[in-house]
């Protein structure tokens, strides 16, 4: 099969809106979107998001603005990114499973001038929007009882010229929350030059799994108010594939959707393709279209990762990165997987091209090879700040353009990245650093364990103790002896679990598939005046 997309088609697309606009001239035929039922050609595509770029002029909508969409993932939503993107303005998707005082922060922060809501969160919308100050009018996405203007009425009432609205590439498209884990979210600014500026190089780098053939379909069901389901989307999009859009991951609908629309590549975070392969169904699926599956935005035990490889028998590429990085900036190749295992597959691979990678101590010098310290990134990626937060896009991004991630890890001597674990969740014990990341996959291998975090909790002899939570697997009686002498025949010792505590629902996560250690450490921290010992 011949390449979709030749490398100087990317020199076409500087902006998100001339993504559209690109393949309504060479391949306005072929499907962009599929959304339950409903198919976008991009000639349509390009049309329709003209549409939506005259209605935001006519609502009053200026450059630099921002749109607010507040839903699960519709094909819609993409035709809105590309109306309010050719328009100059930005959009903040909020993710649907947010509160109304949640959603109300977003609204006021992004200072939304308009406020797209799907039929799941229209009565938290409402909610929502009496709390802001902000008062964004609503438009409904969908039709229904509850007096709105509905989307593709309010699109359709104006003509589908494009407006040619001058819009430079390094302008603010898309405004990413943060999850907000550790305190407010904060609103990560991106622009079409963080998401197109490399494409040409990673098309012109060949790397197999990273190119997309003529007949390609991409699944897109990851969560859209997260870099992985619009950044995924977009890349398909980019790609002039067809991309199939589910409303929201569902375990039993993906594996109908993959031999239905002869999926080529998906992105889903670990947590979802254990979903998958938990189902009863997962091993009786046709996966013969499946040429890579990519994963990330948590780690992936490797066991777990090792029964994925067996079930789907494709390809699979460890991508690690950030909102803040645009996504993926290090990927794990398909060669890299061993269905033995092996040391690599517990890295988060190399750079992306045209990606640096570094490792800095507390006091910023840089570090050698095997060294623990902060990871470092560089690119044309790295996000343009924080919204409205300078002091905190300093503390983020050096002078002299290095981005830190919050994530500890080492790079060895042939450039593969390990992740150690997120730096606020190191625990110490006895003066010795453990990453509760590789302690997770240390236990994950146990024959009895069907999900694991672990934590660091009060010790008055260690200061801190390193402590497993655990979800058996149905129909068993696990032993926590047995689970913690399991881990230390894998780890050092003193890294392995003291105390194992057994939970009878899943783990706590949060939207982006991220466990939530914060909500596990707390009860062994009340009354405590720090949250470390």
């Amino acid at each position: 099969m011949a390449a979709s997309l030749k490398p100087e088609e990317f020199d076409q697309m500087l902006t998100l809106g001339d993504v559209p606009r690109h393949h309504a001239r060479c391949r306005p035929n072929h499907v962009a979107l599929s959304f339950e039922g409903r198919e976008t050609t991009f000639a349509a595509l390009d049309a329709q998001s003209n549409q939506v770029a005259a209605a935001l002029v006519a609502a009053g909508v200026e450059p630099g603005d921002c749109i607010a969409y507040f839903g699960k993932n519709s094909d819609h939503y993409f035709e809105l990114l590309f109306g309010v993107v050719k328009v100059g303005a930005l959009i903040a998707p909020i993710g649907w499973r947010l509160s109304a005082d949640e959603a109300a922060y977003i609204i006021d922060d992004g200072q939304a001038h308009l406020l797209f809501v799907g039929p799941e969160c229209m009565g938290v919308a409402e909610e929502a929007v009496a709390k802001t100050g902000a008062r964004p009018a609503i438009i409904a996405m969908e039709s229904g009882a509850h007096g709105h203007p509905v989307y593709e009425a309010w699109r359709n009432a104006h003509p589908a010229d494009d407006l040619e609205i001058d819009v430079p590439p390094d302008a603010t498209s898309l405004l990413l929350y943060t999850s907000g884990t550790t305190g407010r979210p904060k609103g990560v600014m991106l622009a079409s030059s963080n998401i197109l500026r490399s494409r040409r190089a990673l098309a012109e780098a060949k790397m197999g799994w990273n190119e997309w053939q003529e007949g390609e379909v991409s699944y897109c069901a990851m969560p859209i108010a997260h870099i992985g389901g619009t950044g995924w989307c977009l890349v398909g999009l980019v790609n002039g594939v067809k991309n199939v859009v589910a409303r929201d991951f569902n375990p039993m609908e993906a594996l109908e959707v993959i031999p239905r629309e002869r999926i080529a590549k998906m992105f889903m975070v670990p947590a979802a393709l254990q979903f998958v392969i938990r189902t009863p169904r997962a091993r009786e699926i046709d996966y013969s279209s499946l040429t890579h599956i990519l994963y990330g935005a948590s780690p992936m035990p490797v066991d777990l990762l090792r029964e994925c490889m067996e079930v789907f028998g494709c390809g699979f590429v460890q991508q690690y990165g950030m909102t803040e990085t645009t996504g993926t900036v290090t990927y794990l190749p398909p060669q890299d997987h061993d269905p033995k295992g092996n040391d690599r597959m517990r890295s988060a691979g190399l750079p992306m091209p045209s990606v640096e990678m570094a490792i800095f101590d507390a006091e910023g010098k840089r570090l050698g090879p095997n060294e623990v310290g902060e990871i470092a990134t560089r690119s044309a990626a790295n996000m343009k700040g924080y919204w409205r937060k300078a002091d905190a896009t300093a503390a983020t991004i050096s002078g002299d353009g290095w981005l830190r991630t919050g994530d500890a890890g080492y790079i060895d001597e042939d450039g593969y990245i390990f992740i150690q674990d997120r730096i606020k969740d190191m625990i110490i014990t006895g003066g010795e650093n453990v990453y509760p990341a590789e302690v997770e996959n240390a236990v994950h291998g146990h024959p009895h364990v069907a999900e694991v975090a672990v934590i660091g909790v009060p010790d008055e002899t260690w200061g801190e103790s390193v402590k497993a939570i655990v979800v058996p697997k149905p129909g068993v009686m696990p032993d926590a002896a047995d689970i913690i002498a399991f881990a230390r025949s894998r780890i050092a010792h003193f890294k392995a679990p003291r105390s194992v505590d057994f939970l009878s629902t899943p783990l706590p996560r949060s939207t982006s598939g991220k466990i939530l250690r914060r909500e596990l450490r707390e009860p062994y921290w009340a009354g405590k005046d720090r949250r470390v010992n």
